[in-house]
């Protein structure tokens, strides 16, 4: 069906998933004047489409969305089970790719969307949201600037209390955003992982998880992640030799990113700790999935990789699958 015409923008975005994430993609692309078409598989949730949104064509069938030769790129947030299926169809058919993280559930998979994509000259980016934030982007110009000195540990926790899966676990749901933010600010892969965690509410389906990541004898990281909290807790760390940042993804304003110039050294053979007050470092904020959207479409335009680009995607799924492996075996796991 055709909802209408409207304005046609320079790249053509169609959207495939109109769920709670979805309509935030569909928002944004609307706003930056590229939304073109809509899908979804739920008859339901496709019959309100028309009426959302008016001047949109609204497809009523997968192969008609992905076939549309009006459409220069598809964005897709549908569960991460479906995401290669349905990436390797749009790639297929000459489009560029949006796909929301996890890229797909198999390093496997991911080398042959990047393969497809390299093949055809078409942009693959996957959604890692907060390498767009601009309190992330701040606290990587920060740690690479030295504010923290030589990196020591890192730590993340995404908390919170609901948003509860039954087809992928937390560690999947949750951890590509932190292992994304952890790679780019330590600018290099783990050597090794080991993952804990626990199914309460789901056979097999682990509700909370705590992955230990190991990248030197003197660098370390850990991800917490469940959706089993009592309180919504995204918190980044970072620790450094002479110096510590908080990205407080829960806070607003100056308290979301903020250094602390707190030291611990040794005077003698007494451990001296000098605190410091906590410095807001300053960022200009915009919503990152406006951003994001924003990139994705520059990338197209320009002819440029993206900041999250496959290689980016199967690094992160590099580390989940390992974290996956350990979950499973209870025991540390190379990442290879």
């Amino acid at each position: 069906m055709n909802c209408g015409e409207g304005p046609r923008p320079d790249i053509r975005v169609g959207v495939i998933g109109t769920g709670f994430w979805g309509m935030n993609l569909c928002r944004n692309f609307a706003a930056l004047g590229a939304l073109a078409a809509v899908y979804d598989a739920n008859p339901a949730v496709r019959g309100a489409l028309p009426e959302r949104f008016p001047g949109t064509r609204c497809h009523t069938s997968l192969g008609a969305v992905v076939g549309d030769a009006t459409l220069d790129a598809v964005a897709i947030a549908t569960p991460a089970a479906t995401h290669e299926d349905i990436a390797m169809q749009a790639l297929a058919s000459g489009k560029h790719v949006f796909v929301e993280k996890p890229m797909c559930l198999d390093v496997d998979a991911a080398a042959r969307l990047i393969s497809e994509a390299e093949r055809r000259n078409l942009r693959l980016m996957v959604g890692h949201l907060l390498l767009y934030h601009p309190a992330f982007e701040a606290l990587h110009a920060a740690v690479r600037g030295g504010a923290v000195g030589e990196l020591r540990y890192i730590y993340s926790n995404r908390l919170s209390l609901g948003r509860i899966r039954r087809e992928e676990n937390s560690l999947w749901s949750f951890a590509p955003h932190d292992v994304s933010m952890i790679l780019q600010l330590v600018g290099a892969m783990p050597v090794s992982v080991v993952t804990n965690g626990e199914a309460y509410l789901s056979d097999g389906v682990a509700d909370t998880t705590l992955s230990h990541l190991m990248f030197s004898a003197k660098l370390q990281a850990h991800i917490f992640v469940s959706w089993l909290h009592p309180f919504k807790d995204h918190r980044l760390v970072v620790v450094g030799g002479s110096g510590m940042a908080v990205f407080n993804d829960s806070a607003n304003g100056a308290e979301k990113l903020l250094l602390y110039r707190h030291k611990a050294e040794w005077q003698g053979d007494v451990p001296v700790v000098s605190r410091a007050d906590a410095e807001p470092i300053p960022y200009d904020y915009t919503e990152p999935l406006r951003l994001e959207c924003q990139h994705f479409i520059a990338a197209i335009a320009q002819g440029t990789a993206p900041r999250s680009d496959g290689a980016e995607g199967q690094r992160v799924l590099r580390v989940l699958d390992a974290c996956a492996r350990s979950l499973r075996s209870g025991r540390a796991v190379a990442v290879t």
